[in-house]
């Protein structure tokens, strides 16, 4: 597993760093405003997926792989409403901060 603070893209640092934190504050300020977000190809609203997939259900994200600059991450994703899964997640990263990420199973 990659440690946080080894991963090479600081705004995707700063993002796993709050997810497995539980950190909501965090979370939101590793956002550029009006970030968009996918998960399993279909559109999210980011503010409801987050409470309910991370924040509300104890998410943790372990990083596999990382590629793409750090942007493309293979993660062992768990939370308390699904369990474990293996999930892709790529990063769309503007002026320092994230304007969209995509997630789905790997």
């Amino acid at each position: 597993m990659i440690k946080p603070d080894q991963l090479v893209d600081p705004a995707v640092r700063s993002f796993v760093t709050a997810v497995n934190s539980g950190d909501q504050e965090a979370f939101h300020a590793t956002l550029t405003p009006g970030a968009t977000m996918s998960d399993d190809g279909s559109d999210r609203d980011l503010t409801d997926w987050a409470d309910r997939e991370i924040f509300s259900s104890r998410g943790h994200m372990s990083v596999e792989k990382q590629t793409d600059d750090g942007r493309s991450l293979i993660v062992d994703y768990r939370n308390d409403t699904w369990g474990e899964m293996r999930t892709a997640w790529r990063f769309t990263v503007s002026d320092g901060r994230i304007s969209r990420f995509e997630t789905g199973q790997a």
